[in-house]
């Protein structure tokens, strides 16, 4: 099923890739419209994958956590996940600040520059430390789950699981209820994605449609910086791999082959997650782990866009030729090691963090017009970067933890085995 699937994927991605192309070339006045009609259903199966995550993290999040027991392990499991998450986000936008003065790809820009006073349109003032404070918290679950805010779900699920694990016998009813939604939400998620070649025909047919491969051309100097640092960085993160978790990380490698691919043609971490869920519990992961460090690193763990957001900054201030002294730019680092954390729930996050940061460096923000056209085409690389990074982080904590079993094989849509407690480490 596995091979098969991702051979579906692939053959969607080259199909949309020529249909999309000939709907652009020959049909010029109708292609927006056609596009328009062709993405609706990717907009489909994204919803269908919204439908499923907030009920996903919840039951998965609880049932892992409750069984943890003591709250000196989830503390302690949350402090590595967390150092790790830090140390990769730094190392993600140091190398994008390294790779964007090492090949200059702003320093000749052939292009027309956008007006410095022109406005993006990005909710800039959506990030501040204070509504980034009071957006962790949800006012009601019901409002959270609704809106599939997943931060504040994980929040929620927090201290739900704790309590429930500090009154084990008066719990174990809702905790087999909540344990037996995560196995239909499993199984749901698998009906799901029988729908996902479809939707990467429909996702890559829409985006060539609409913008044409031409467009790339424009800023192939930027774009292929980016792609050669993405791919350095991706370089990184299986050597680290290799070194923590020993030769076997390849098998890891394979299991994420589907969720990363779909990543990339939808340009959606979040339409991952589910096949992501699986594959590492696949690979040997407790799903106690894997249910709490996935969901964590959807928000503080984004590889891909941290280093898109040096990348960008810097590439912007070069087209504009503002120098920017190595201190200044270290400056810039840290700023969006603290903003980049700040904007959950925000849509077109990387643009608005990026814009963000701009301002406060006085780089004019209208220079991301020049690359909002091609940002679909970025978003592929970073989201399946992103797919990478959080597999990785959550492998990584489930072995330090010893909690890193055996693989073992899944039934389609089941991210642990039938007979297996949604929170036990996986047995042989």
């Amino acid at each position: 099923m596995s091979s098969k699937f991702t051979r579906y994927i692939l053959i969607a991605m080259a199909l949309g890739i020529v249909m999309g192309t000939v709907i652009y070339e020959y049909l010029p006045a109708d292609r927006t419209g056609i596009a328009s009609n062709v993405n609706l259903i990717a907009m489909l199966f994204l919803r269908l994958i919204k439908m499923i995550i907030a009920p996903l993290v919840f039951a998965t999040l609880v049932g892992g956590i409750a069984h943890m027991g003591t709250g000196s392990k989830l503390g302690r499991i949350f402090a590595k996940t967390m150092g790790w998450f830090v140390s990769a986000s730094f190392i993600s936008l140091l190398l994008g600040l390294v790779m964007v003065n090492l090949l200059q790809p702003g320093a000749n820009f052939p292009g027309t520059l956008p007006d410095k006073g022109q406005s993006t349109g990005l909710p800039v003032s959506a990030f501040s430390i204070e509504k980034f404070l009071t957006h962790l918290i949800p006012t009601s679950i019901a409002d959270a789950m609704a809106t599939n805010e997943i931060l504040q779900i994980v929040v929620f699920a927090v201290f739900f699981a704790v309590a429930m694990g500090s009154m084990p016998e008066r719990s174990k009813p809702m905790l087999q209820l909540i344990e037996d939604l995560g196995h239909i939400m499993l199984k749901v998620t698998g009906y799901v994605m029988l729908f996902a070649p479809l939707a990467v025909w429909a996702a890559i047919t829409a985006t060539v449609a609409k913008n044409g491969l031409l467009v790339l051309w424009k800023l192939v100097v930027f774009m292929g910086g980016f792609y050669l640092s993405l791919m350095i960085l991706w370089a990184i993160l299986v050597v680290v791999g290799f070194i923590v978790i020993g030769p076997r990380y390849k098998n890891l490698l394979r299991l994420i082959r589907e969720p990363l691919m779909i990543a990339f043609s939808t340009a959606s971490s979040e339409a991952a997650y589910p096949k992501t869920l699986e594959g590492l519990n696949k690979f040997g992961a407790s799903s106690r782990i894997s249910a709490f460090v996935l969901p964590l690193g959807y928000s503080f763990n984004l590889d891909g866009t941290m280093m898109y957001c040096t990348f960008a900054s810097i590439f912007i201030a070069q087209t504009y030729h503002i120098e920017m002294s190595l201190g200044t730019q270290m400056a810039m680092l840290a700023t969006l090691m603290i903003t980049s954390k700040g904007v959950a729930g925000v849509p077109r996050a990387s643009l608005v963090v990026i814009a963000a940061t701009l301002s406060q460096f006085n780089i004019p923000e209208a220079g991301l017009l020049m690359i909002m056209g091609i940002d679909t085409f970025l978003d592929m690389g970073r989201s399946a970067t992103n797919v990478i990074g959080n597999s990785l982080a959550t492998a990584v904590v489930a072995k330090w933890e010893g909690e890193l079993g055996p693989e073992h094989a899944a039934g389609p849509g089941d991210a642990v085995p039938p007979d297996a407690v949604p929170g036990d480490p996986v047995a042989a």
